[in-house]
């Protein structure tokens, strides 16, 4: 019998600290960073054929992942009106990494002769 108790309360103690463990990791996990552009676009022609295809590989390159793109729908307030962009980061040394890169920066150069930049990045919060 006592043989019984030892082996259950050693399933216990090991589910206990199990637990533990997956809870002491997720804590330590930091939340992602999220970046938001509203681009104005002057020329859509030239964002669309010569800037987006290089610009997006660059993203996919530094790890950044899209949440969400498209023209978006105003809903209170006043934003410039252009295409709205949501990229999801590891971390804001993730996101500079990316925005500092020489690949995007020469290919930033070509986008700003057909659109107007506004980027903002935000934190994630834990869940």
């Amino acid at each position: 019998m006592k043989i019984r108790y030892a082996v259950a309360l050693s399933i216990l103690a090991g589910a206990v600290i199990g637990a533990s463990a997956i809870q002491a990791l997720h804590a330590q996990a930091k939340p992602p960073v999220y970046m938001v552009a509203i681009n104005e676009i002057t020329n859509q022609e030239g964002y669309t054929k010569q800037y987006l295809p290089t610009a997006q590989k660059t993203i996919k390159d530094h790890g950044g992942v899209y949440v969400a793109a498209g023209p978006g729908t105003q809903i209170d307030g006043s934003f410039p009106k252009g295409r709205v962009v949501i990229l999801r980061w590891e971390s804001i040394e993730a996101l500079n990494g990316w925005r500092h890169s020489p690949e995007y920066e020469a290919i930033r150069k070509v986008g700003e002769g057909f659109a107007k930049y506004n980027v903002v990045a935000v934190d994630g919060v834990k869940q």
